[in-house]
């Protein structure tokens, strides 16, 4: 063998291996095949924090695959992915395959395209130790303080609990936010918007007008209104405002995190993981980067497809500068390789991520777009306040003919909105006006959108470090769980002027209601405030993001990896040892007042987590908090209801039907059997009919076959949330609009083969 060519996944081998032919044999080294020992820290701290290195058991014949093949070949060539993760995957191969500098070769390519491969070839280098090491001194770093945080957590608070560099600090962002919205207090106001038709136009034409007050009671809106019985409404001012709209930068890992979730509603791990599918099969650039640059090649073709489909005039090729604190490595934004391809072969998800990347690309190569802002103003005879009607015209569509970035928390779209010719001292005749109650909004919960761009704000982690981030916090320790929050009910009264009657209605209004977003659990509130009473300096932003910039530094060459680590570890151990001698363990409880009969009740973390307690000693009562229940804000009020609870719903078959709340959801326990209530439903108020439907269903199995196949092993059956299909233990689902007693045999076989066609 020649040429032994070794990259990261193995999703590259295929396209690779095509491009370079024969004389090339290419393997995949399935990401890192070394890392610290799992005995023991891993590190030797006297010695200058020598990483101690070993080859994990699930890796050990990968490892002794390459080491054959390495050994019979001319020359190996190390073709992990452009980054430091990267690089030191390289130096590990080097260093455990027992390579040298002359058999051995580093290339990077930020493409898998036949030209970026043989580019690569053609300019190899060696491995840039200075990148290994910022690598290196980051994985040191974030063991020492996982090592020795964690036990402590274990100790004060509960077992398996972790602790980590940047897991902790993106922790406290959620648990201040939640803070913030408990301490808001809602403000109730008024606001008044007017429908005008402008006098002199068609009969038809209306405009929407807003005040430029609003008022904070009903009496106040109300006197407005019947000021304005009989007034003469004209229009005071226009002015009008041309405007440009620039396209917003070709993706960064960030930013195409952040879009997926506003436009696709993708989490951040399943846009990573399509992106990753994306780049290997060499449809896009290197998706882990912080850089907005675009080769000239890019540019080049993204000018040419411009020009060819829409016309010169929409052209403007344009290179974007990185704007995000310690930008790392000179890569390309992400952007599809080839600019031709509108569209690929793939998954739906495969499909509208990889529009969306070329979509962005091509737009920020395209014409600012032009814009024509008109804001009038409506005045009053009768009262000082101003209406005001705002209007867009966009003059020339631009890069909008393509694509507009969305926003966390407005609508995506920019709405054009068109006014008939209109000129200063025109009558408006008021057809209505509504006074509407409405409340001031807390800050928003972050969703993983969000999170991701505020920790990149403040230089916290980098593209590699977002996604492990969060799906630590959301599913490796239960410290938040992504999920809506319902909002608080609300009635309110709401005016309307029409003609010369005021009328009332009544109006239920939902305040704070959230979909999709991270709410921080108790645990993960303990475990911040305990961080942040004893380790404030490692849960500090700015020191987080200093420590980024020092690793940054070690990538340049200006500072040794190793004293970065011990600037860090002395103080920091003599804190964790002084911690440790404190044997006072952390209790969570409040109290919230007491029954009626004069018992206490307290909220309190536990085992087996946060619950409820009644009264003291052999006649203390518990219960366990609903999901979304947090000991910091719960209620009196509303932790006796959760005392409702077991409930005798009735008797069948004389034996009493008992509903109960458990650790896994709401369930119903008859003639010592238990059985789990539908999605949905509520403990506190199922009925007789309803649980002996749900008994009587248990007991009989064939309720749920709507149809069977022996043949095939296919059986069509009712489950919890619909029909479903069944096969060798593998369930699939029924396609929309495919009624399950109309399904054959035949049909059975075609849903299951492109179900499994698509998750290949």
């Amino acid at each position: 063998m020649k040429n032994l060519l070794i990259v990261e996944s193995p999703g590259k081998v295929k396209t690779i291996q095509k491009y370079l032919g024969k004389d090339f044999t290419v393997k995949a080294s399935i990401g890192h095949i070394r890392d610290l020992g799992q005995k023991g820290m891993g590190i030797d701290i006297q010695h200058g924090f020598k990483p101690e290195y070993e080859v994990p058991a699930d890796k050990k014949k990968v490892v002794a695959e390459l080491k054959k093949l390495s050994s019979e070949a001319e020359v190996v060539w190390l073709a992990s992915d452009e980054d430091r993760e990267g690089e030191a995957i390289s130096w590990h191969l080097f260093d455990t395959l027992g390579l040298t500098e002359a058999k051995s070769k580093r290339i990077v390519f930020h493409e898998i395209t036949k030209d970026a491969i043989l580019n690569a070839i053609k300019e190899p280098r060696s491995i840039d130790m200075n990148l290994v090491n910022a690598q290196q001194a980051r994985r040191v770093l974030d063991r020492l303080v996982g090592f020795e945080l964690s036990p402590i957590l274990w100790r004060k608070i509960q077992p398996k609990l972790s602790a980590g560099r940047v897991q902790s600090v993106a922790l406290r962002l959620v648990v201040d936010r939640e803070r913030e919205i408990m301490a808001f207090e809602k403000e109730a106001y008024y606001k008044v918007d007017a429908i005008f038709h402008p006098e002199g136009t068609d009969k038809g034409v209306l405009v929407r007008a807003t005040l430029d007050k609003k008022f904070p009671d009903i009496e106040q809106a109300e006197q407005f209104l019947r000021d304005s019985i009989g007034a003469s409404f004209k229009i005071r001012d226009i002015s009008k405002k041309d405007g440009v709209k620039v396209p917003a930068a070709p993706f960064t890992t960030s930013t195409l995190q952040q879009e997926a979730s506003r436009k696709l509603h993708f989490t951040v791990s399943t846009t990573m993981r399509l992106a990753q599918g994306l780049y290997e099969r060499g449809l896009i650039t290197y998706m882990r980067t912080d850089s907005t640059n675009l080769s000239s090649l890019a540019r080049g073709a993204a000018k040419a497809f411009i020009c060819d489909n829409f016309g010169p005039e929409y052209s403007r090729p344009r290179q974007y500068t990185t704007r995000t604190k310690g930008a790392q490595e000179a890569h390309e934004a992400i952007r599809p390789t080839y600019i031709q391809n509108t569209s690929i072969d793939g998954t739906l998800q495969e499909k509208r991520l990889y529009e969306l990347i070329w979509k962005r690309t091509v737009a920020s190569q395209m014409a600012d777009a032009k814009i024509l802002r008109t804001d009038i103003e409506v005045e009053s005879d009768k009262r000082p306040e101003i209406f005001n009607i705002q209007a867009t015209q966009i003059l020339f569509d631009g890069f909008l003919k393509l694509y507009l970035e969305g926003t966390d928390d407005a609508a995506e779209e920019m709405d054009e909105v068109l006014l008939p010719g209109l000129s200063i001292g025109q009558a408006m005749s008021r057809k209505e006006m509504h006074a509407e109650c409405k409340f001031t909004q807390p800050p928003y919960r972050y969703s993983e959108a969000s999170l991701v761009k505020k920790l990149e704000e403040l230089g916290i982690g980098r593209p590699s470090t977002y996604s492990p981030t969060i799906t630590t916090l959301t599913t490796g320790r239960g410290y938040v769980v992504k999920g809506d929050k319902p909002g608080e009910k609300v009635k309110v009264v709401n005016l309307k002027l029409s003609g010369n009657n005021i009328t009332r209605s009544e109006k239920t209004e939902v305040v704070g209601a959230e979909k999709g977003k991270l709410l921080p659990q108790d645990i993960g509130i303990m475990v911040t405030d305990y961080l942040m009473k004893n380790f404030e300096d490692i849960m500090n932003y700015d020191f987080t993001a200093n420590v980024e910039k020092e690793f940054d530094q070690v990538a340049a060459g200006e500072t040794a990896w190793n004293s970065v680590i011990s600037n860090f570890y002395t103080p920091f151990h003599g804190k964790v040892e002084h911690v440790l001698a404190d044997h006072s363990y952390n209790r969570v409880e409040r109290e919230l007042g007491t029954t009626q009969e004069g018992q206490k009740v307290i909220a309190k973390f536990g085992q087996w987590g946060p619950f409820i307690q009644i009264g003291e000693g052999e006649n203390r009562r518990f219960a366990h908090l609903a999901p979304g229940q947090l000991i910091e804000n719960i209620t009196l009020e509303e932790a006796m209801k959760l005392f409702e609870l077991p409930r005798t719903v009735g008797t069948l078959d004389g034996e009493d039907i008992v509903a109960m709340k458990g650790r896994f959801g709401p369930y119903i326990r008859h003639a010592g059997k238990n059985y789990s209530l539908p999605k949905g439903s509520n403990p506190l108020t199922v009925t007789l009919a309803e649980c002996e439907t749900i008994i009587r269903s248990a007991a009989d199995p064939a309720k749920d076959q709507i149809a069977v196949f022996e043949a095939s092993g296919i059986s069509v059956l009712n489950g919890r949330y619909g029909p479903y299909i069944k096969q060798s233990g593998k369930n699939y689902k029924i396609p929309r609009g495919v009624k399950a007693e109309s399904l054959t045999e035949a049909k059975c076989l075609e849903i299951i083969q492109a179900a499994n066609k698509e998750k290949k």
